[in-house]
Formats: C-alpha cells, sequence, structure tokens
C-alpha cells in the first residue's frame, strides 16, 4: 500500500467528517429529517441508555428536564440464547470469561443502540450473546438477529443516513457492517486486536475502528504494555469496506515523548472541521489531541486526579482511568467522564482549561444533549445519567435508570410511544 504524504493525508482529512457524538443538531432539525426519511410518520427525538446489567434500555426525553418516556427489554429471547450457550462448551466458557472479566462478575447483556429512520425499531449490540437484534418498538419483539464473528460484540455506530450499523466483533478482531432494516451483512474488514469504539464519517464514506487489545490482564505495568496486543486505529472505505489507512498511536506517542502511554486509543471525536481528533487512551486521566493531516499528537490535556481513587492499575475497570467523550456541536467544548476519578467535566477546546469537577459515580459515556447544550453522562455507579451544561459546566439534572447505565445515544421513537405493548 503506499504511503501517506501530506499531501494525501490533507485529502484524506477533506473527506472526513465529523463523528455522530460530534454532530447533535437540535430536537426539532432531527425530528424534521426523520419525518422526511420516513415520509409523515410524527417522531419524538428521545436518548436510549443501554443498562447493561440489567438487559434492558431507558429512553428518556432528548432534551430540558430528560424525562423518562418508556422502557425496553433487550433480551425477550434470553432462555433461547441460554440454552443455545449451555448446549455448547466453548460458547459457555466464553459466557462465563466475559461475565468474570469484563462484566465484573454480571452478564454484559446490552453494549450499543441505535433506533431505525422511521422510529419503529432499535437495534442492540448483546456482548454476552455475541450478537445484534432489532427489536420492534411496538411489541418488544425480535425482528431479526446477526450472530457476530467470535464471542462478544461490543461498540457500534450508525451511518449518517441511519441506514447501516457498524458492530465490532470483539474476538475475531472483525467489525461486521449491517443493513438496519434487515440485519444482512453489507461487508466486514479485520482490525487490531479487540475492537472497540467505531465511528462513521459525516459524509458516511470511511469508517474509523479502534483496537484497545486485552484490557482485562493484570499486566498493566507501562514496562508490560506491549503485552496488551496488535492496537491501532483502522480507516476503512465505508462502500468497499477496503482497508484506507492505518494509525499505529504507538509512533506517534513516542514522538510527543510519552513513550510510557498506552496506545489503546478508547472514546474519541473529531472537531467539527475534522481537522483534529481528540481521545483518550488507557490508564490516563486526560486526553489527547491529535492532528489528522499532519499526522501526529498535537496538544495533551491532564485532568485532576481524585486523591480517593487508588493507585493501583489492577483495579480500573478494564484498563479505564477516563471513558467517555462528546464535544459540543459549535466545537468549542469538549466533555469528559472522569470514569474512575468519580467526575465530569467540560473543557475548553481553545485553552483545555476544565470547569467545575461535577460529582459523578463510575461515569462510563458522554454525549450530546438533541438541543446540543448539554453533555449527558452515564453514572454507570449510581444508576442514572446526569446532565451538564456546555456552558458553564454546571450539573442541570439526574434521571434514574437501570442497573449500570452504559453507552447512551439519540435516536428516534413514534412521538405517542411510552413502550411495548405487553401483547
Amino acid at each position: 500500500m503506499p504511503a501517506f504524504g501530506p499531501r494525501h493525508l490533507c485529502s484524506v482529512a477533506a473527506a472526513l467528517a465529523l463523528t455522530v457524538a460530534a454532530t447533535a443538531t437540535t430536537a426539532a432539525t432531527a425530528t424534521t429529517a426523520a419525518d422526511t426519511a420516513t415520509g409523515s410518520a410524527a417522531l419524538r427525538e428521545v436518548l436510549f441508555v443501554g443498562n447493561n446489567w440489567d438487559g434492558t434500555a431507558d429512553v428518556i426525553g432528548s432534551t430540558g428536564d430528560f424525562a423518562k418516556v418508556g422502557r425496553i427489554d433487550v433480551v425477550p429471547d434470553k432462555d433461547a440464547r441460554m440454552a443455545e450457550i449451555h448446549a455448547d462448551p466453548i460458547k459457555w466458557i466464553y459466557f462465563l470469561g466475559i461475565r468474570d472479566s469484563v462484566g465484573e462478575g454480571h452478564d454484559q447483556f446490552v453494549d450499543d443502540m441505535y433506533s431505525t429512520p422511521d422510529g419503529t425499531s432499535v437495534v442492540v449490540s448483546r456482548p454476552s450473546f455475541a450478537d445484534v437484534v432489532s427489536i420492534d418498538l411496538a411489541t418488544g419483539r425480535i425482528n431479526w438477529r446477526f450472530a457476530v464473528s467470535g464471542y462478544r460484540a461490543d461498540h457500534m455506530a450508525v451511518s449518517p443516513d441511519g441506514t447501516r450499523v457498524a458492530v465490532s466483533a470483539s474476538t475475531a478482531n472483525t467489525v461486521h457492517v449491517l443493513d438496519i432494516g434487515t440485519g444482512r451483512q453489507l461487508g466486514s474488514f479485520a482490525t487490531g486486536d479487540k475492537p472497540h469504539e467505531n465511528i462513521f464519517t459525516r459524509d458516511g464514506k470511511y469508517i474509523w475502528n479502534m483496537s484497545i487489545g486485552d484490557v482485562n490482564t493484570a499486566l498493566d505495568d507501562p514496562a508490560w504494555d506491549w503485552t496488551k496486543g496488535d492496537r491501532h486505529i483502522t480507516v476503512v472505505d465505508a462502500t468497499t469496506y477496503k482497508k484506507v489507512r492505518t494509525i499505529d498511536m504507538r509512533e506517534r506517542l513516542n514522538a510527543f515523548g510519552l513513550g510510557d502511554f498506552s496506545d489503546a486509543v478508547r472514546p474519541a471525536v473529531f472537531s467539527p472541521d475534522e481537522s483534529k481528533l481528540y481521545f483518550q487512551v488507557s490508564f490516563f486521566n486526560g486526553f489527547l489531541e491529535y492532528d489528522v493531516a499532519g499526522d501526529r499528537i498535537t496538544r495533551l490535556k491532564t485532568l485532576p486526579k481524585n486523591p480517593a481513587t487508588s493507585e493501583d492499575r489492577t483495579t480500573w475497570v478494564n484498563d479505564s482511568r477516563h471513558h467517555g467523550l462528546s464535544m459540543n456541536p459549535a466545537g468549542t467544548k469538549l466533555c469528559v467522564a472522569g470514569t474512575m476519578d468519580d467526575y465530569a467535566t467540560v473543557v475548553d477546546r481553545a485553552t483545555l482549561q476544565e470547569g467545575p469537577l461535577v460529582p459523578a459515580s463510575k461515569p462510563y459515556w458522554a454525549t450530546v444533549s438533541g438541543d446540543g447544550r448539554d453533555c449527558v453522562v452515564s453514572e454507570s455507579g449510581a444508576d442514572r445519567v446526569t446532565a451538564v451544561d456546555f456552558a458553564t459546566g454546571r450539573k442541570v439534572t439526574s434521571v434514574a435508570v437501570g442497573d449500570h447505565p452504559q453507552r447512551v445515544r439519540l435516536g428516534h421513537v413514534r412521538s405517542d410511544w411510552t413502550g411495548p405493548s405487553s401483547g
């Protein structure tokens, strides 16, 4: 494959677009777009909150008081799936392995979720069941199921037009791209070890995947970082699913004088002009700025440590210190989930000055409200989501949800929807 020179990198950078997390629109605009996609259906913009250990997803308002709208059972076929797992010794071993390692003693029933453009279904990745399912929002029944390669499903991303979802198959080092309406595989591509975050560019031309390696081993000292596996960013053409570019952050970190940092890229978000990528790495309390065209790390932001947080890295959840990053639509503020330090904070993008540290119990994800005003953080340790005002950096409100909320995603339901029918 030819090398990427500065001119080629600029070309790729110009084609790349803002990640879904940084393109939150107003509720009115989003609803209008969804209505156009579905004809005349009246839709309501909402936030889907995946309660990983519960096997449920709470649906709450996307703005304002974030009031609860309804709840979905994302494992209505649990008995059938468990029967399959019990009948296959290898599946059973992996199922228990997920529970005892990344699941912190719990089964992982929902990782990520996106609604269909017509607001009739929600598509959910289920780590412990190694699959993706589409659930009818009216009936709660499964429309289709796709079993991923290997034994665990993880993060997803939805294309800008809402018609495709990309899902990481953790143990197979593969990303599957599916038709959101039918579950049919449209393509797949190979990644580094343990693919994690996926990002579609705004124009839908590229997919970025971040592989994070083995985050559940106890070899957490920087001297043993090489044992964590092959971790890199894979950029593919979203039509052919052929690799366009590979970015090894190890080289870029070394060049920036950060040889003892992990190169496992965790949550990430592009700037509005997508000339910059902001990302978190394992074990670090803060984030880094990467210049896409220049192919180099340009800035580092170290955030405060919580004195109560143990410095024993083996006690940190899945090698995370901070896990959750979003940006307001204007691209002026970043919101950080300080997972192991029990706070969320808003950082000025120009100065990298953080605002107030908003107390939060093991915050695990950060996204943007429908109107773009607030950062919404899932507090996995307190079973609630909390909104933080981008402008002031202060808490707006908290809403109770189910057991161990993780991913929070904007989506749509029918305007009169309050939950699946019981029939």
